[in-house]
């Protein structure tokens, strides 16, 4: 009990710390619109063919952009501000306080993943607004929570995984974006798939867990078919990155 109020305190800190860098926030919520637009701008004006469907490419984008925030939120988020933290000492400092190390953690996944669901609302929201897309409500909209949570937290997990890989502050965001954009370009974020996909992609794509991700997003807002399988791949990926960040994760800095 004590150990959750201490994340819940430290949770309030994260998100202080977060508001008080107003240009950070700023385009933390503005980068996915700016992306939403510019590809409907430009690759929004055809149809593409998934299952026995025609779905409008504009409102395609709106669940991919969806998508696209959540694990910037979530993955990209952990990796970076956690190597940046390690690096400058501040992990070492601490990891020597009564702070336990799952409330410091605890609290920047919680905070990572209710920035998440605020993006994913502002997301779908504003493709209601300007692309006519679908809000998912009653069973489907439980469904596509679940689906948010689950890729989240998953994301968060990898997020700390990841950072074992990170040697210094300079190469994080290289490293990070290495590999998270070859997957999402291969998953279907930035181009649309459809029927017409060919299969090895498909089949490359379903062994990480961003397709199943974009899958679960659209099927709450393209009324596509939900399977069980994509919130299963996620949580099994989720509990590998959970257990390579619990191996290989370190408190002190990797330089000086």
């Amino acid at each position: 009990m004590n150990t959750l109020r201490l994340t819940l305190v430290q949770f309030r800190y994260v998100n202080k710390a977060f508001w008080r860098n107003p240009v950070s926030a700023f385009f933390t919520f503005v980068f996915p619109l700016m992306f939403l637009v510019i590809f409907t701008s430009l690759l929004g004006h055809y149809t593409v063919r998934i299952g026995d469907r025609s779905v409008n490419t504009s409102t395609y984008y709106v669940a991919s952009m969806a998508c696209f925030a959540a694990i910037g939120a979530c993955f990209n988020n952990i990796a970076m501000a956690v190597s940046f933290q390690r690096e400058d000492g501040v992990l070492k400092r601490i990891k020597g306080t009564p702070l336990p190390s799952g409330a410091y953690l605890g609290a920047r996944i919680l905070h990572a993943m209710s920035i998440t669901v605020v993006l994913v609302a502002l997301t779908v929201a504003f493709g209601r607004a300007a692309y006519q897309a679908d809000i998912p409500t009653g069973t489907s909209l439980l469904r596509f929570i679940l689906v948010v949570l689950a890729g989240a937290a998953a994301f968060c997990a990898l997020g700390l995984a990841v950072t074992a890989m990170i040697p210094n502050a300079d190469a994080a965001a290289p490293i990070v974006n290495a590999v998270i954009l070859p997957v999402e370009f291969l998953s279907g974020i930035f181009i649309a798939f459809g029927n017409d996909t060919p299969a090895w992609i498909l089949w490359i794509a379903r062994v990480f867990p961003v397709r199943h991700f974009a899958l679960g997003m659209q099927a709450g807002i393209l009324g596509t078919p939900f399977n069980w399988t994509d919130v299963l791949v996620l949580a099994a990926w989720g509990v590998g990155g959970l257990l390579l960040g619990i191996r290989f994760f370190t408190w002190e800095p990797r330089q000086g």
